[in-house]
């Protein structure tokens, strides 16, 4: 599988949703991870030490995003990532459905397309 990990971008949010040793495990089992640029700055954790542990950096988002089989992230989508949902992605993050109809509505329709 390829794992995919983006800086998160809810205001004052500096977690990431994988560490190092955590990239370290999955790489061991077989998956490819993908990190962008930068995700893991907030936590103390840089390119260099995802990389050494075995991780893909990516400059964009958008790079990991499209090619990922499943992203994993500390929090709910932000809207400008709605976009990227799609029904052949895992998406694997806490989301607060109940407070935000609109990302329950997109997680809905992208969820049953075909």
């Amino acid at each position: 599988m390829i794992v995919g990990v983006v800086k998160e971008l809810k205001e004052q949010e500096n977690r990431v949703a994988i560490t190092p040793a955590g990239v370290d495990a999955l790489t061991a089992c077989g998956h490819k991870v993908l990190i962008q640029k930068g995700a893991g700055l907030g936590s103390g954790f840089s390119d260099e030490s995802y990389r050494a542990a075995g991780a893909e950096i990516m400059n964009d988002a958008s790079d990991v995003w499209e090619n990922c089989e499943m992203m994993v992230k500390v929090k709910e989508p932000h809207e400008s990532e709605y976009k990227y949902l799609r029904p052949d992605l895992v998406f694997f993050a806490y989301l607060h459905l109940a407070a935000d109809y609109n990302l329950t509505e997109v997680s809905w329709i992208q969820a049953s397309q075909p």
